[in-house]
């Protein structure tokens, strides 16, 4: 989800960026694989969930089905936020109905202990909760639940928790490296009349007459806890299909009343946008599940499945182009960005919050793969450049690990700048689209780190990355080209760059054109063309003469 515009928190970066956080010992629960999380491995959840919409509360139960790796354990760490409360924890251990398990509180982690060494492979668990979850202070960017009313004055409800984590609302294991491998059942009793959406696919609904019975949905695929979402509200729906790379693709949409006629002609572009993703990204990730596009109370969300809308209807975002170059006013910002995502964040995700910059940096370029798709490469590249104009170089790109933590913000337009140049470094479009598309299968459904993205596209671009990643992951630092020109001859060199860094440059003037490749070590050649020189516009660099 894109995190740069509002004035407000633009102001908290720059105010934060020279401040040094001090990470606590629920942060390293909260973001690092414990002893109380590394012998279980999620494969199921089944989630039920009351929600009393005058109180604004909500009381459920999670099952979650888990298997074991083999490592020694003696209790297991469960994620819920405060002010959520557990009420109870019940193992189930073979044929056994189950046995109730001690549960012992310690902030937002709830320590459940009991008879753990009876399990052999499997196991399930049970937990039963309550409580009223937190509100989102500035959804999606602050999470929490949204409870809002729509034009009409009827009650629509959702929840953003991208960071924040979705054990602000059900008790999970709540960390990025681990969705279940068997997907998920998410059931939402609400009140009658009201309709509920969520991930994956309609399996059931209440009774018309007296609103008895759950919204049921199924996720067949892993899913991102962050992901799993629920929309409430007076929904109409409609669907269509595509025949994509792997046949029939359902199309769902859902959007409050008043919306229908302008979303169905907001909402055309889904399918240019889906054959144009996976021509250069590959097969769409989730055909079991299908594409899901609902009507959100926030700007919002790639919530897998079920992608979050929230732009107003405008094109742009919300009517203006963040990259100032007019291009951006030709198709609706929010569709592409978080629909981008469910090829970087949903189908590859980052293990590590730290790492956060695969899900937003690729997906940020994929905004201009569209705009390539939808008015030539000309203007697709002019497009990510305009949005190397939000880079602040704040702190890195990449964060502290082990803490869920995200680096800078940067990860959205300095890590579009990143596959932007090295498409320009391979200089072989299909060898880049095919890398683009290699990730997607490498690691279909798959948890990765950075270094294994950055093996990848190293392998298969043949390009020697190293200094390059190093240099816009790990420093804040923009490289410095410094030039003179002197008797005919031009002499050069890169400062502000970490060792072994180098790009292939160009530059121009009067009609001539050099090639460059700069290291730190001052180079020269002969120069014809005179002091009014450029250099190519396709690097994050700068120059001073």
């Amino acid at each position: 989800m894109k995190k740069t515009f509002y004035i407000i928190l633009s102001m908290w970066y720059l105010l934060s960026a020279n401040t040094t956080f001090a990470f606590t010992h629920a942060d390293t629960l909260r973001g690092s694989n414990g002893r109380g999380r590394d012998w279980w491995d999620v494969q199921h959840y089944d989630l039920s969930v009351i929600f009393d919409t005058a109180s604004h509360s909500i009381n459920g139960v999670t099952k979650i089905e888990f298997s074991l790796p083999g490592l020694q354990h003696d209790s297991m760490q469960i994620d819920l936020q405060s002010p959520m409360v557990l009420d109870s924890a019940v193992l189930g251990v073979g044929a056994d109905r189950g046995c109730l398990l001690q549960i012992i509180n310690e902030g937002n982690v709830w320590w459940l202990k009991g008879a753990f060494n009876k399990l052999d492979k499997n196991g399930c668990v049970t937990l039963y909760y309550h409580g009223t979850p937190r509100i989102a202070v500035n959804p999606p960017w602050d999470g929490g639940f949204s409870w809002k009313t729509d034009s009409e004055g009827k009650p629509w409800m959702s929840v953003s928790c991208q960071g924040l984590g979705a054990s602000v609302w059900w008790p999970c294991k709540d960390a990025q490296w681990d969705e279940p491998d068997m997907g998920m059942k998410i059931n939402l009793k609400v009140p009658q009349g009201m309709v509920a959406v969520s991930n994956g696919r309609l399996k059931g609904q209440p009774k018309e007459t007296t609103g008895e019975g759950y919204w049921s949905w199924e996720v067949k695929n892993p899913i991102n806890n962050y992901d799993v979402s629920f929309y409430i509200g007076d929904y109409v729906h409609w669907q269509d299909t595509l025949i994509g790379e792997k046949g029939k693709l359902d199309l769902d949409y859902w959007v409050l009343r008043q919306n229908e006629q302008k979303a169905h002609k907001q909402f055309v572009v889904v399918k240019q946008m889906i054959h144009c993703f996976e021509y250069w990204m590959g097969p769409y990730p989730f055909y079991e599940d299908g594409y899901k596009l609902v009507d959100a109370p926030y700007l919002g969300m790639e919530h897998q499945g079920a992608v979050a809308y929230g732009n107003d209807y405008k094109m742009g975002y919300r009517g203006y182009d963040r990259t100032m170059t007019g291009i951006g006013m030709n198709f609706d910002y929010i569709i592409i960005h978080e629909s981008g995502h469910e090829w970087f964040g949903n189908n590859v995700t980052a293990a590590d919050m730290a790492d956060n910059w695969v899900h937003e940096g690729i997906t940020t370029y994929s905004e201009s793969l569209f705009a390539e798709c939808l008015l030539g490469k000309e203007k697709g590249q002019k497009y990510c450049r305009g949005e190397w104009r939000n880079i602040q170089n704040d702190k890195p790109m990449i964060g502290p690990y082990g803490v869920n933590e995200e680096g800078s913000n940067d990860i959205y337009d300095k890590g579009t700048a990143i596959m932007y140049m090295i498409r320009m470094m391979t200089n072989d479009d299909e060898k880049f689209r095919q890398m683009l598309r290699g990730l997607g299968k490498e690691f279909y459904h798959k948890t990765v780190t950075t270094q294994q993205v950055e093996s990848y596209i190293a392998s298969h671009t043949g390009l020697d990355l190293t200094a390059f990643f190093n240099q816009y992951l790990r420093t804040t630092d923009i490289p410095v080209i410094e030039y003179s020109i002197r008797h005919k001859k031009m002499r050069y060199r890169f400062v502000n760059t970490v060792n072994g860094f180098t790009l292939p440059l160009t530059v121009t003037a009067n009609n001539i054109t050099a090639p460059l490749t700069p290291t730190t070590e001052w180079q020269e050649i002969k120069w014809k063309g005179g002091f009014d020189i450029k250099f190519t516009k396709d690097f994050l660099i700068k120059t001073e003469k």
